[in-house]
């Protein structure tokens, strides 16, 4: 608005010192003083260009309508100057009352109408008396001045109706700069993967949901064909079939299992796709809980049932293992009916203990202290073939968790370790490494043995209840190892060695309690 006043001013200055430049002068011969006409236009296009060139951005209210004001002023010496109404004068005063009224307040702007009016009248009835004006100048000059004030009223409620809706919009661009940021807060800290593919198949956006889930540290313009082939494999089943439910996917042998879904984004010209990745592995972890609750109470109501039968099994098979009069086949029988009853029983204690596992009491512990007394109290129970062997990184490792449900876990751990290393060597070991990872600063323990390891088509399933890839075993065992883990905040996952063998790894929690 200021720098439209200002070219406004400048225009009027240049356009009186033309006309002073030409005819003007023989016109208004009569009613004019010239020389003081002449000499207030250029004083007012100099004081224009000085405003201009000196002042700048006038904001404060009072400069503002100090500048206004001397405009005002300046207009009606040229109003005297000019002979009154038929200059014209009086209507370049009502535009400078209206553009005044752009820069200020409602007092100040119906001062500036005021000071227009006024001077309009009082001039008019001036130069009557001194000079003698037509008698309908009195009419031009009374309208003029009502126009002057009917000019700063109008401009006042439309700068008010703008600043309103200014106001208005500001809120809302406030609002929804809030609800972005807002949005896009949500979208980061969403757990389900989100991902927006370009024609090209290109990632133009990846939340941390969906790096967590890819392994990847950053997605942004990589080429999904390369990352992930399987997932551009069921985008296109999909674009083929929009109706149709596409597979779960495993993106890697030890990553969780995610199920996609699409939703086609048209922007005009530009095709993307909205991808979402949902981990089935809560979901599964949901079923297996419910599973084994059900099993629970199931197993706590027939337990009764199930062990006074058996306990009278394996009571009679060893009263006749003890016979001398059994041949060998039967007693091979015999202890066919041994084995099976220990089994029975132990599926039933493991299944017990998961309906009544009570909650875990964790303090603060310091790991290599405990490892040492544990490796010490494990070592007397090993045969003359096997071997547990610590690697304790150096500083004090601690966390909160607690001890008798570690002592559970790791015996587990390493009795599985000690049996897959004698099944490929005479002498097994087994070795516990226990230091700090240097990224998260979390304690981590790793459990490493020589054996065959696990095959990559049976990774998905080994910390699942009931799976076993022995002849022998309740399939239990890592299951609970796990949950009595998620139990102190600690998690166990398995990673392939690249030599052979496995390495279950336990990655602690903190020390300090959480909140």
């Amino acid at each position: 608005m200021l720098r439209l006043y200002n070219l406004y001013r400048l225009i009027i200055g240049l356009s009186l010192v033309l006309l002073i430049s030409s005819d003007f002068d023989s016109r208004l011969m009569e009613l004019a003083n010239i020389a003081l006409f002449r000499a207030g236009s250029w004083a007012y296009l100099g004081l224009n260009v000085a405003v201009v060139l000196l002042l700048g951005n006038v904001r404060h209210p009072a400069r503002a309508f100090t500048l206004a004001a001397a405009d005002v002023i300046l207009l009606a010496g040229l109003f005297y100057a000019g002979g009154g109404i038929p200059s014209g004068i009086g209507n370049l005063m009502i535009a400078s009352v209206a553009m005044g009224n752009l820069l200020l307040r409602s007092r100040l702007g119906l001062l500036l109408a005021a000071m227009a009016s006024i001077g309009i009248i009082y001039i008019t009835f001036y130069l009557n008396y001194a000079r003698g004006v037509a008698p309908n100048d009195y009419l031009q000059a009374g309208s003029l001045g009502v126009l002057c004030f009917a000019v700063a009223l109008i401009v006042q409620g439309l700068i008010r109706l703008l600043r309103t809706s200014e106001d208005l919009a500001e809120r809302r661009a406030s609002d929804v700069t809030s609800l972005e940021a807002l949005n896009a807060l949500i979208l980061q800290r969403m757990r389900t993967g989100i991902i927006v593919l370009d024609a090209e198949h290109r990632v133009q956006l990846a939340n941390q949901g969906a790096l967590a889930l890819l392994g990847q540290p950053s997605l942004v313009g990589e080429s999904m064909v390369a990352r992930a082939p399987e997932l551009i494999e069921r985008l296109l089943q999909w674009r083929r079939n929009p109706t149709l439910r596409v597979k779960s996917l495993r993106l890697s042998d030890s990553g969780p299992a995610l199920q996609p879904n699409f939703v086609a984004l048209n922007r005009g010209e530009r095709e993307q796709t909205l991808v979402f990745l949902e981990d089935l592995s809560a979901v599964a972890q949901q079923a297996q809980q419910l599973k084994l609750a059900a099993l629970g109470r199931l197993t706590a109501s027939i337990a009764h049932e199930i062990r006074n039968p058996l306990g009278a099994i394996s009571h009679a098979g060893q009263l006749l293992q003890e016979s001398d009069a059994l041949p060998a086949p039967d007693q091979r029988l015999v202890q066919i009916i041994l084995d099976h009853s220990k089994r029975m029983n132990l599926i039933v204690e493991n299944v017990l203990q998961l309906s009544r596992r009570r909650a875990a009491k964790p303090e603060i512990l310091d790991l290599k202290h405990w490892l040492r007394n544990f490796a010490r109290d494990f070592r007397p129970t090993d045969s003359a073939n096997q071997q547990l062997n610590l690697q304790l990184a150096d500083g004090p490792i601690e966390t909160r968790i607690d001890p008798s449900q570690l002592a559970q876990v790791l015996t587990n751990l390493v009795e599985n370790g000690l049996r897959y290393s004698g099944q490929r060597h005479a002498q097994a070991q087994v070795w516990l490494n226990l230091y700090v990872d240097p990224h998260s600063g979390l304690p981590v323990l790793d459990v490493l043995d020589d054996g065959a390891g696990f095959p990559s088509d049976k990774l998905q399933h080994i910390f699942e209840p009931f799976f076993t890839t022995e002849t022998n075993g309740t399939g239990l065992g890592l299951y609970i190892s796990r949950e009595l883990c998620e139990n102190n905040q600690a998690h166990l996952d398995y990673r392939p060695r690249e030599h052979g063998g496995s390495c279950m790894r336990i990655t602690f929690a903190h020390a300090k309690k959480q909140g």
